[in-house]
């Protein structure tokens, strides 16, 4: 964010405040513009370091957990359900349960982010997630199965909405919808990566003696694991205490960077960038979940949601069913999931570059809702080619709206309190879309 003369001149070459003075004669005007260009410039670095330290560690955590929540539809390509004796209607309510435990722990996750911080509450997040993800390998009948997806849902519980509110404590208003869609590059990029590496991993069947849903579960796994030692070591903290638990960190702030991320915030809104760790009082829960005005953000997103959870989990055996074989079903999987990165950016730049959020969030899902009904309409009277061309326009439209809503709702919000228990009321209606979902689609209703 760019800040006027007026706001700038208030702030000294460390991004401090000052007095103001009057009667500036020539020279001391020439030393007030320099002081402005000073600030602009040590604004843009300072903001880098946050762009090249924060956001894509934050980035890699979402994109790890979607992989790892993602892979059973891969998994479900290469005879998951008959290695482990279970029907689709196990796989429905195996995936609910995920979602039931991540809506169950999503505000108590959120309240001990606010008592832990982000650096050690997120980065002990992934690592247990991925833990258990690993573990998905020895899932051998119906019982390990329905366990291991409800703990998976419950250590991911609270990883959006507190990566999210982490975001908020870095950026200003005017720059925090393109970071939140960046973000968000982290969930709709996991579901274009995940059918592209499952078409290699899967290739690997038989090796070692494991199957190939047991090295896709194995290395995905593994690799999440790595993600969340990245984090432990690298993740920086707040604008005033940026430095990571593990080490110095990859970027160093430095104490004008601090003051200067502390003083834009402030600028932009001090009561909104608090960063405290105070504990959040029960009247606050309370009351955030009684705004009714936040009510229908929960409603638009519960419902987006539970027509998207179908195809999050059976994209790949839709497009497989078509007569596509197991690799390119896979890989055609990832070409509507990579569309909507672009479909996500546009609609953030859109909210940002107007500031008309509403609107924005509006017109994404209403096209979402065309591309529902022509898929509808169409589907019954074409080949398998044009019908994979309207799941693809279904899934490239499906949440683009989404990072811009989040920010939408965050904005409202006027206490890092209140903008941490909104989100995280948010992330559980969408979760809630997704676990009421599963059911849509069952055995009887693939194509034909």
């Amino acid at each position: 964010m760019e800040y006027s003369t007026e706001k700038t001149s208030s702030l000294g070459p460390s991004g401090t405040r000052r007095s103001p003075s009057v009667g500036y004669d020539a020279d001391q005007q020439q030393q007030e513009q320099q002081d402005v260009e000073y600030i602009r410039l040590r604004q843009k670095t300072s903001r880098r370091k946050v762009d090249s330290s924060v956001l894509p560690l934050l980035f890699l955590g979402l994109l790890v957990f979607q992989l790892d929540r993602m892979n059973l539809a891969s998994a479900l390509t290469a005879n998951f359900t008959t290695d482990i004796k279970v029907t689709q209607a196990t796989i429905n309510l195996g995936n609910q349960l995920m979602f039931l435990g991540i809506v169950i722990l999503e505000i108590p996750a959120n309240l001990l982010l606010q008592k832990l911080g982000p650096r050690k509450w997120l980065s002990l997040q992934v690592l247990i997630f991925g833990i258990v993800a690993t573990m998905q390998v020895f899932v051998k009948n119906r019982t390990g199965f329905l366990l291991v997806r409800l703990v998976l849902g419950l250590c991911e519980a609270g990883y959006i909405p507190g990566s999210s509110y982490t975001l908020s404590c870095w950026y200003t208003r005017r720059e925090l919808s393109k970071r939140t869609a960046i973000l968000f590059f982290g969930m709709f990029g996991g579901n274009a990566l995940s059918p592209i590496l499952a078409s290699g991993i899967l290739k690997l069947g038989g090796r070692k003696g494991l199957k190939a849903w047991q090295w896709l579960f194995l290395l995905e796994g593994l690799f999440t694991v790595v993600v969340a030692i990245l984090l432990f070591f690298f993740l920086p903290g707040t604008p005033n205490r940026p430095r990571p638990l593990g080490s110095a960190g990859l970027v160093h702030f430095t104490e004008e960077d601090k003051e200067i991320l502390t003083a834009r915030l402030e600028l932009d809104d001090q009561e909104r960038h608090e960063t405290n760790r105070s504990p959040i009082p029960l009247r606050l829960v309370w009351k955030t979940l009684c705004h009714y005005k936040r009510w229908p953000h929960y409603i638009s997103t519960f419902c987006v949601f539970s027509t998207w959870s179908p195809l999050t989990t059976y994209t790949p055996s839709i497009i497989l069913a078509l007569g596509f074989n197991r690799i390119s079903a896979n890989a055609l999987a990832a070409v509507g999931a990579a569309l909507s990165l672009l479909v996500v950016f546009l609609i953030a730049y859109l909210s940002d570059s107007t500031n008309r959020r509403g609107a924005s969030v509006i017109l994404a899902q209403s096209l979402y809702l065309i591309a529902l009904l022509l898929a509808y309409s169409i589907q019954p009277h074409v080949g398998k080619w044009s019908r994979f061309g309207l799941w693809t326009l279904v899934n490239a439209f499906a949440v683009g709206y989404h990072p811009s809503h989040n920010s939408w709702v965050q904005l409202n919000c006027k206490t890092s309190g209140e903008r941490s228990i909104a989100v995280a009321m948010w992330v559980m209606s969408a979760i809630s879309g997704l676990m009421a979902g599963t059911q849509y689609f069952q055995a009887k209703d693939g194509p034909r």
